[in-house]
């Protein structure tokens, strides 16, 4: 059994808890960015050391608006995690990926509003390329572990990140379809981001609770609704994320493991020392 923590797993709305996960304890951590959302909860998943975070918190008492995604990644990187599994809940803009349907998106589409969604800045800047958000590993994992454990899962897609906290407008949502795509979420994004800076390996599994609001019969999206179908999808989301643990490859060859290769153009000596400092389990590699 592996004693590095190199799996971490952030549940979303409705998935707070591993129930599988044993020899459990909490970790706090504290980073240049402040807080994260809560603890991390370290145990044992099929074998592998894995961090647990809950997004929103103790009893979800976070926003999208308000969560400290630079300390959330920024903590996990510190416990040493190398891959990333995230659970979100999401609606649906097309008519194929129903609720409790799983989805792996492979794009992202940035509809927020001013979110710090970098760690560079204060001196020294860098430019990670994107194109492709999602590990490409890592998500096909994510996508074969759903099909082990019989869910019905869709791989690739568009996830859309709005601002939040309402949920769309009919105009908003008809636009999304027409502009072509697939799932509508608030917080996935800026994870995604500040993961590939962080060098680490980042996947969605994306729960579908609803149809948004474009949809005839579903004209009215509540957080009734949602919380049925999360609560639904629990189960599954749990066994999935376990069955993706236990097929991580050791070595990682996807480009997320050197992002930061050719992304940092400030000159070293004159990057200020704290920038450096605080920035060093990120580029360490590259910068002393």
């Amino acid at each position: 059994m592996s004693e590095a923590i190199r799996i971490g797993i952030i549940g979303g709305s409705g998935l707070y808890d591993m129930a599988e996960l044993t020899e459990r304890e909490e970790r706090t951590v504290t980073t240049p960015f402040g807080d994260p959302s809560g603890p991390y909860l370290v145990g044992t998943l099929r074998g592998q050391r894995v961090a647990f975070l809950a997004r929103h918190g103790a009893g979800h008492r976070q926003m999208p608006t308000e969560l400290n995604y630079r300390a959330n990644i920024f903590g996990m990187k510190l416990l040493g995690v190398e891959y990333i599994l995230s659970a979100s809940a999401v609606g649906s803009l097309q008519e194929q990926y129903a609720p409790q349907q799983l989805v792996i998106p492979d794009q992202f589409f940035d509809r927020t509003k001013g979110r710090v969604s970098t760690f560079f800045g204060n001196g020294l800047v860098a430019h990670v390329a994107f194109a492709h958000p999602v590990c490409s590993l890592l998500g096909t994992v994510a996508y074969d572990s759903c099909t082990a454990v019989g869910a019905t899962v869709h791989k690739g897609g568009t996830y859309v990140c709005m601002e939040g906290p309402q949920f769309s407008t009919l105009a908003e949502s008809k636009l999304y379809r027409a502009w072509g795509m697939d799932i509508i979420g608030m917080t996935n994004l800026q994870e995604a981001k500040l993961a590939r800076e962080a060098e680490i390996c980042y996947a969605t599994i994306a729960l579908v609770t609803d149809y948004d609001c474009w949809h005839p019969d579903h004209d009215s999206v509540t957080v009734d609704m949602i919380i049925q179908n999360l609560v639904a999808n629990a189960k599954t989301a749990q066994e999935v994320i376990a069955d993706a643990v236990s097929r991580l490859p050791y070595e990682r060859t996807c480009e997320c493991a050197r992002a930061l290769q050719h992304a940092i153009i400030t000159r070293p000596d004159a990057v200020p020392d704290r920038v450096k400092r605080d920035l060093a389990p990120i580029i360490s590699r590259y910068m002393k």
